[in-house]
């Protein structure tokens, strides 16, 4: 069958990724969330693919099958349950943990089943799992974003898939298992083989609405955390790393951290090795030789900010005498005020805003502002209003919309005349 999206090549992850999430938009192949980019797409027909999972014969052999907790996968949930097997559910982004055990109610119907297979039903229901529990995952089935007959996948670029697998077969709850991916037709194609790297996961079955793809995969699965490819940061994220590494240290393998965290360290949008989005300014300066943290028109980050001589010792005090006094701050321009819409040109002799002699609205500045004070109003003092004969003053009120006449609609002033 020919592949509805063609790939180049030389195209990097990313790129792919691109391709499939604005193709599955273009053509409207999705249910909600929408729209899919960065995610996991819900395909249309995502029940009639995870329905081929019942008919697999690992899925009669064995116990306990490992389910991503994607939208699209909701079925192949519901098939576990359904079946009486153990069906378990990493734990979102690894926080607290790496399995959940979904523990349906006692009695439970079909419809209470379909409820647990859900999201919601997945954090109602779960149950954690220690690293020292004694399982045996012989399925695995994961979402991808792009996959090829040949066994190569494509994950929405956080690597979340390939660590969970990674972090199953250092605790030995993975020996050889078969791993299957549930995805829409279009996002069947070629991917090039020099984007696999190592630490990567390969599928060996692909379900789609309308096929069963045996893939046959040579491409190695991972059999542990790669240690070489994570470095401190990717251990603060997901602190049961910590413990993965100290128990490994323990049993006398190599846990030295990489320097740059290549490969796993990825962000949301796909960023990390095989998923650049293209040149960026940080990027950019890094290779210049410049700081991490660096880039053009940006203070370094840590490196404390070299104060200017005019911000020298009582400059501000002086600053805010002048500006007090009527005249302008020179040498600061960070307490000068700029020419521009609201404002007025702090320049040689232009004027400048005093707060407490101003009398119109906080936030509005005008040209012909004069610099006067209105004295104080005694208590016995009457309103500030002219009184005329035979009219009477309408009572004050706050926020009161003017009166309008009934009969030209035009707006009334707040005197009223009397008869």
């Amino acid at each position: 069958m020919e592949a509805a999206i063609k790939i180049n090549s030389e195209a990097s992850k990313w790129e792919i990724r691109q391709k499939v999430w604005d193709y599955i938009e273009a053509k409207n192949l999705a249910n909600f969330p929408r729209p899919v980019h960065n995610r996991i797409p819900n395909f249309k027909g995502a029940d009639h693919a995870c329905a081929h999972v019942s008919n697999l014969e690992i899925f009669h052999r064995t116990n306990e099958v490992k389910v991503d907790p994607d939208k699209p996968l909701e079925g192949a949930r519901l098939a576990v349950l359904q079946a009486g097997k153990t069906l378990l559910v990493p734990t979102p982004r690894l926080r607290t943990g790496l399995l959940n055990k979904i523990v349906p109610p006692q009695g439970a119907s079909r419809q209470d089943l379909r409820m647990c297979s859900t999201s919601q039903g997945v954090k109602e229901y779960s149950v954690p799992i220690g690293l020292d529990a004694k399982i045996t995952v012989d399925l695995v089935v994961v979402g991808s974003v792009a996959v090829s007959e040949k066994g190569y996948r494509i994950g929405k670029g956080e690597g979340y898939s390939d660590m969970e697998y990674a972090m199953m077969a250092s605790v030995g709850a993975v020996e050889d298992p078969v791993v299957v991916s549930i995805v829409h037709d279009c996002q069947v194609m070629d991917i090039p083989e020099n984007l696999i790297e190592s630490h990567d996961l390969a599928v060996d079955y692909i379900l789609t609405p309308t096929r069963v793809i045996e893939t046959k995969c040579i491409h190695p699965k991972p059999r542990g955390i790669i240690w070489a490819k994570l470095d401190t940061d990717m251990l603060e994220k997901i602190p049961i790393l910590k413990k993965l590494r100290s128990l490994e240290r323990r049993a006398g393998k190599d846990v030295t951290l990489g320097a740059g965290g290549v490969g796993w360290k990825r962000s949301r949008g796909g960023a990390g090795q095989g998923g650049e989005r293209g040149p960026r300014p940080r990027a950019e300066a890094l290779r210049a030789g410049g700081d991490r943290h660096c880039v053009p028109g940006r203070h370094p980050l840590g490196a404390p900010r070299q104060r200017a001589e005019e911000h020298s010792e009582g400059a501000r005090s002086r600053a805010a005498e002048a500006k007090l006094a009527g005249g302008t701050a020179q040498g600061l321009p960070g307490l000068q005020r700029r020419a521009g819409r609201g404002g007025r040109p702090a320049g040689p002799g232009g004027p400048v805003r005093k707060r407490e002699e101003c009398t119109g609205r906080a936030g509005q500045d005008s040209e012909g502002w004069q610099e006067k004070k209105r004295p104080a109003r005694t208590a016995t003092e009457p309103r500030r209003r002219e009184r005329k004969p035979g009219l009477r003053l309408a009572p004050l009120r706050k926020h009161a919309p003017p009166p309008v006449c009934c009969r030209c609609f035009a707006v009334m002033t707040h005197r009223k005349g009397r008869g």
